[in-house]
Parts: C-alpha cells; structure tokens; sequence
C-alpha cells in the first residue's frame, strides 16, 4: 500500500531564506531556538516546535503555508504542519 503525496505539496515554491542567520521572528524579538525551519512557500525561517516560541509553526497557521523543511545541515526533510506528517 502507498500514500498518496500530500496535496499541500502544490504550494511548496523555490525560496530563498529570508534571514539564513536564524529565526527571522527570534531575531527581531530576541529570544533564542533550538531548531530552523524554513517555509517551502515563501522562505520565512523560523524556529522548531521544541523551541520557546514555536514561529514555524505559527507562520504555518497564519500565512496558511503548511510545508516546512528543516534549516539544520545535513537534515532533508520537509514537514505538513496541517497532516502533522513528513511530506
């Protein structure tokens, strides 16, 4: 049995990172993150669910871009914040 592809995969664009040093939200706030996240729609970079914060996250729910990739070297693999599943 497969599975079939998830369907938020159609929004995943080529990005470039909007801030590559980290968090773009933690960065102007301050405070500090685990792990990056990059969105695959529009390159905001933010932190990890297991960061204080969440700001992956909360740019999923807000700008309705659910496909995220990890922004840690040597990680590939990208992440539905709607089906809480590897895409």
């Amino acid at each position: 049995m497969t599975t079939p592809p998830d369907p938020h995969l159609a929004l995943v664009r080529p990005v470039v990172p909007a801030t590559p040093e980290g968090c773009e939200d933690c960065l102007r706030l301050g405070t500090p993150w685990v792990h990056l996240r990059l969105c695959l729609t529009c390159g905001h970079v933010g932190c990890c669910d297991s960061s204080p914060l969440q700001h992956a996250r909360g740019h999923a729910a807000s700008a309705a871009h659910p496909i995220v990739r990890s922004f840690e070297p040597g990680e590939d693999w990208r992440w539905c914040f709607v089906h809480e599943a590897l895409a």
